[in-house]
């Protein structure tokens, strides 16, 4: 039993946290809001993944790299963390573009705003 993915899994979690407290982006900028929308991303992918197993879609393979570990039958321990950074990054990813857009719009000239703005009416 090995500890591979698991563990890359929560690097890669690490990482994205370091990202977000860095540019206080998700978490650091509104906890609660965060873990209600991270909580509601994990709820429905594991049901998408409940649904997957019912119907003998999705099932799960042999790896040395994972732990071996079952929540459920056919459901790996690291299902739940490798879904959990999924949900992380795209807010991580949404926030950040979003800053970053903001960025660009502030440094447009004053006249090119009212523009964009007027177009988007």
């Amino acid at each position: 039993m090995t500890f591979l993915y698991l563990a890359c899994l929560l690097v890669s979690l690490a990482a994205m946290v370091a990202l977000d407290a860095r540019f206080r982006l998700v978490f650091w900028r509104d906890a609660r809001r965060a873990t209600i929308v991270l909580v509601a991303g994990l709820a429905f992918f594991l049901a998408w993944d409940a649904a997957g197993i019912l119907l003998h879609v999705f099932a799960r393979g042999e790896s040395p790299l994972m732990t071996g570990v079952e929540l459920a039958p056919e459901l790996p321990l690291e299902e739940v963390f490798f879904l959990a950074f999924l949900c992380y990054l795209i807010l991580v990813l949404v926030f950040g573009a979003r800053r970053m857009l903001d960025r660009t719009t502030d440094r447009m000239p004053a006249a090119e705003r009212e523009a964009e703005r007027e177009a988007e009416r």
